[in-house]
């Protein structure tokens, strides 16, 4: 009797170019281009963040040598008043606005919490995209806050706050060149504030390129970088707060 095979063959899909069953890519943006992959993403990633610790640990050595310096002067501004022939110490108590200082230092650590809710929304966005990718799958993630935004909006108020101090030093009769203590303590808010300013631009790029649904790989980073730098920020106005606080 002719015998019948019962096994069933299956064929291999084929994986080439022409078709074949493949999975997703990872990432992309949501303007339909696709990423660049997790490994090029980690390595672009790895190169940001090293650049980042470069300029920080450079920051870190700018204030370190001023503080340095301002305490050095502080310990030696003894001054001889020529008609009285007593020595005088030239550093003197600076009155600061404690108040609106208070208030700026609130701002500023509010402006940390949302930029760490930017970070978690860009990170969501980036765990959907590989899902979002697949043919035929629509994810309605709801309309996004804009975290950015408020916290670079936060950030110029806390500018904003900063130079009213300035003016409230000045109203008091502490300019720049009063003494070596007011000097201490413009040099300082000052030097804060540029570097500051630097973050808020971070921020407006990282928030543009947001608004214009950029890759997600690139919005991950620009978000990342912004992050760390931030919050370098306000713990260095920490620092300096509580410097000029009760170190004068």
């Amino acid at each position: 009797m002719p015998g019948f095979s019962s096994s069933p063959t299956v064929e291999k899909p084929w994986s080439g170019k022409g078709g074949g069953v493949h999975p997703p890519a990872y990432g992309g943006g949501d303007d339909g281009r696709q990423g660049d992959g997790a490994g090029d993403f980690d390595r672009r990633l790895h190169r940001a963040r090293l650049a980042l610790i470069i300029g920080l640990i450079w920051i870190s050595a700018l204030f370190i040598t001023v503080t340095a310096f301002f305490i050095l002067l502080r310990h030696s501004s003894l001054e001889l008043n020529g008609r009285t022939t007593i020595y005088f110490r030239e550093w003197v108590k600076v009155a600061l606005p404690m108040r609106l200082l208070l208030i700026n230092t609130f701002v500023l650590v509010l402006s940390s919490i949302t930029m760490e809710r930017a970070r978690l929304a860009v990170n969501s966005e980036m765990i959907l995209a590989p899902v979002k990718a697949i043919p035929g799958i629509a994810i309605d993630i709801g309309r996004r806050f804009p975290w950015l935004a408020l916290t670079a909006a936060l950030g110029t108020t806390f500018l904003i706050g900063q130079w009213m101090a300035w003016q409230k030093l000045l109203e008091r009769g502490f300019s720049i060149h009063s003494s070596a203590s007011s000097s201490f303590v413009y040099v300082l808010k000052i030097t804060h504030a540029i570097h500051l300013m630097a973050g808020v631009i971070v921020l407006f790029y990282a928030g543009a390129i947001s608004f214009r649904r950029n890759a997600i790989e690139r919005r991950r980073i620009a978000v990342e970088i912004a992050r760390w730098y931030w919050h370098f920020m306000g713990l260095l106005w920490i620092y300096i707060f509580g410097l000029i606080r009760f170190a004068l």
